[in-house]
C-alpha cells in the first residue's frame, strides 16, 4: 500500500486600503455610507477586476467570457426553486456569503434578478451545471441538487477570497460576465483519510469534508481499521472499539466513532454531496482486531496491541468459521450505518496470508458485502483473486511497479473490473514534498506539486482500457500526522490537483496554466485558515 496578474500601483493600493478601512468602519457601526464613502468604495471596486471565469480549480469544461459583471449588493436575494433540496443548497450559499458581505441575502422562491438556483434539464449530467452571469444576475442551472452544489463552489471561487472570512469585508462583490458549462470527467473523485494510525475526531473530519467539497471531491474514503487502531463501534464485537481503539501510532490514547458519531459524519458529508466509503482492511492490517479477540487468531492467542508503523505481519485466520461470523457481523453493522454504495475491504499487504488463503478469503468475503447491498472496493491486490462482478480495484502502485503486477490489474480491467487510480508516487498525500519536509514518508519517493498533477488517469496504466477508469482518489495516511494543520499541510496544494484530474476534461490539462490558477487559491486558503506548503514550483502571490 503505501509505506515500506496585473498589479495595482503601490500608491493606489495604500489609498484604496485607507478608503476601504473608512468604509468598513461606517458599515460596522450600521450607518449608511455617505456619498464620498460610496464613491471611495466604487473607486476601490474599479481597481480590482472580477476573477476571470477560467481562473477556478478544477478547470471548467467550457468557459465563454463576455458582458458586464454582476455585483452582489445589499439588495441581492438568493432565489431558489420551491424544493427542499434546492433550498438547502441556497442556505449553504447564503451561509458563506452573509458573514463576509454583511448583506441580508434573503432566500426566496419569488421575484427576479439576484442569484438564482434552478433545476432544469441542462444536458450536463448528474453533477454538471451551467453558470451564467450578467449585469442583471447570476443563474445556476443543473439537472440535480448535486450539480447546483458544485456550481456554488465555482461561484465561491469567482468572488474575492475574502468571501471565505467570517467577518465583514467592505469591498465590491462582483462576478465576471459570461457562461460556464461544466461536468465531471469521472464519477468517482475521492480522497482518503486514515483515522487508524492516528485518530481524528468528528469535527476534524467535518473540516476536511468542507475542504474536499470546495474542489468538487465527492467521495470520502475513511480507513477505519488497521493494526494500530479500530475506529468504529460494532455492537456485536464491542472490544473492537473499546480495546482495539484505545491506542494509535506512538502509543497515544486513540479513539473511535460511536455509531451516532459515524452517522453524524455521514450526514454532514451528504449535505456536501460527498459519499462516505468506509474501509475495514482485511485479512491483513488486522492486529487491532486480533488483539481484541483471541479467537480470531489461528493459535487462539491474542497478540499485544501495536503502536509501530511496520506492515504485513498480521492476518485473520482464514480457516476458522468464526472469522467469517466476525466479517459478516462487521459488514452488516457498517452497511446499515452507511447509505452510500460502497464498502472497502482492503486486501493489501497481506504478507502473512498465503496466496491460496487470500483467494479463499476474498471469495468468501465479497458475497457478504453484496448480501448487505454494497459494492466491493479493494486495493488492487484484489485482482490477484477473483474480483466480484461490479467490484472496483484501487491501484496504489508506482510508475515503476513491475510489469507483472500492472498486467494483472490491466487484465482484470479488461475483464470488467473498474479502476480507481491512486498511484502512490503521484497522489499519496502523505509523501514528503522534498527531503526537508518535516511530515510524511518517502517510501514511494518525493512528490512535489507538479509531479502530483502532471499525469493522465485515462492513459496511466498500460493495457487497461480508459473506459475501465472510474476515477481518481488521493489517499492521506497518518503515520506522521496528528492534527488538522498536519492534514492540511500535506493535502494543500496537492489535493486540488488530484481533484482537477478527476473533474476536468483531459484537454484542459496543462501545468503552466494550472500553476497560475493554483497560485490564485492561496488567498482563499489564508482566509479559510488552511496551512499549506508554499511550493517553489508555484508562482504564489507576493502580497
Amino acid at each position: 500500500m503505501r509505506r515500506n496578474h496585473s498589479s495595482t500601483p503601490r500608491t493606489g493600493r495604500v489609498l484604496g486600503s485607507l478608503l476601504l478601512v473608512a468604509a468598513a468602519g461606517a458599515f460596522a457601526l450600521g450607518a449608511a455610507p455617505t456619498v464620498p464613502e460610496a464613491r471611495a468604495a466604487a473607486a476601490g471596486a474599479r481597481a480590482q477586476a472580477p476573477v476571470p471565469l477560467d481562473r477556478v480549480v478544477p478547470a471548467p469544461a467550457s468557459v465563454t467570457p463576455g458582458g458586464a459583471p454582476y455585483r452582489i449588493t445589499r439588495g441581492t436575494a438568493v432565489r431558489v426553486d420551491d424544493s427542499a433540496e434546492v433550498r438547502r443548497v441556497g442556505a449553504y450559499l447564503t451561509g458563506i456569503l452573509r458573514p463576509s458581505t454583511g448583506y441580508p441575502l434573503p432566500l426566496t422562491d419569488h421575484g427576479g434578478g439576484g442569484i438564482r438556483l434552478h433545476l432544469a434539464k441542462s444536458g450536463l449530467g448528474a453533477e454538471g451545471y451551467r453558470l451564467h452571469s450578467g449585469p442583471d444576475g447570476v443563474t445556476l442551472t443543473a439537472d440535480t441538487p448535486a450539480g447546483l452544489f458544485h456550481g456554488v463552489q465555482t461561484l465561491r471561487q469567482l468572488l474575492p477570497a475574502a468571501v471565505e472570512r467570517k467577518t465583514v469585508s467592505r469591498q465590491s462583490w462582483r462576478i465576471a460576465g459570461g457562461t460556464i458549462e461544466d461536468r465531471p470527467r469521472y464519477a468517482y473523485r475521492g480522497a482518503m483519510l486514515d483515522v487508524s494510525r492516528h485518530f481524528f475526531g468528528v469535527d476534524q473530519v467535518k473540516r476536511y469534508i468542507d475542504e474536499l467539497a470546495l474542489y468538487k471531491v465527492n467521495e470520502l474514503h475513511l480507513h477505519l481499521s488497521d493494526d494500530q487502531g479500530w475506529r468504529i463501534a460494532v455492537d456485536s464485537w464491542p472490544r473492537l472499539s473499546a480495546y482495539g481503539g484505545a491506542t494509535e501510532v506512538g502509543g497515544g490514547k486513540g479513539g473511535y466513532y460511536t455509531k451516532a458519531q459515524y452517522r453524524q459524519i455521514v450526514s454532514y458529508a451528504a449535505s456536501r454531496y460527498v459519499e462516505v466509503v468506509p474501509e475495514i482492511d482485511m485479512p491483513g492490517h488486522t492486529n487491532a482486531a486480533l488483539a481484541s479477540y483471541a479467537e480470531l487468531n489461528c493459535d487462539g492467542v491474542a497478540p499485544p496491541r501495536y503502536t509501530g508503523t511496520s506492515v504485513g505481519f498480521s492476518s485473520l485466520c482464514v480457516s476458522k468459521d468464526v472469522t467469517y461470523t466476525f466479517v459478516d457481523d462487521v459488514v452488516r453493522e457498517l452497511a446499515a450505518l452507511t447509505p452510500g454504495r460502497y464498502l472497502h475491504i482492503g486486501g493489501d499487504e497481506a504478507h502473512s496470508t498465503s496466496h491460496a488463503d487470500y483467494v479463499t478469503f476474498m471469495d468468501r468475503v465479497q458475497p457478504v458485502v453484496a448480501k448487505y447491498g454494497k459494492t466491493v472496493i479493494g486495493w488492487h491486490q484484489l485482482t490477484g483473486a477473483h474480483p466480484a462482478k461490479g467490484a472496483l480495484a484501487q491501484y496504489w502502485g508506482l510508475d515503476g511497479t513491475g510489469a507483472a503486477e500492472k498486467d494483472q490489474v490491466a487484465r482484470a480491467a479488461r475483464n470488467g473490473t473498474g479502476l480507481i487510480l491512486s498511484p502512490a508516487d503521484r497522489v499519496y498525500l502523505d509523501m514528503k514534498y522534498t527531503k526537508d519536509t518535516k511530515l510524511g514518508l518517502t517510501w514511494a519517493g518525493l512528490v512535489e506539486v507538479r509531479r502530483s498533477y502532471d499525469w493522465d488517469p485515462g492513459a496511466y496504466l498500460p493495457g487497461a482500457p480508459a473506459s475501465a477508469v472510474r476515477g481518481v482518489e488521493a489517499p492521506l495516511w497518518s503515520e506522521t500526522l496528528k492534527t488538522s494543520a498536519d492534514i492540511e499541510y500535506m493535502a494543500f496544494p496537492r489535493l486540488p490537483g488530484a481533484a482537477e484530474l478527476g473533474w476536468s476534461p483531459a484537454a484542459t490539462h496543462d501545468w503552466d496554466t494550472y500553476k497560475v490558477r493554483l497560485a490564485a487559491q492561496a488567498p482563499r486558503w489564508d482566509a479559510l485558515g488552511i496551512r499549506y506548503y508554499k511550493s517553489p514550483q508555484v508562482p504564489w502571490p507576493t502580497s
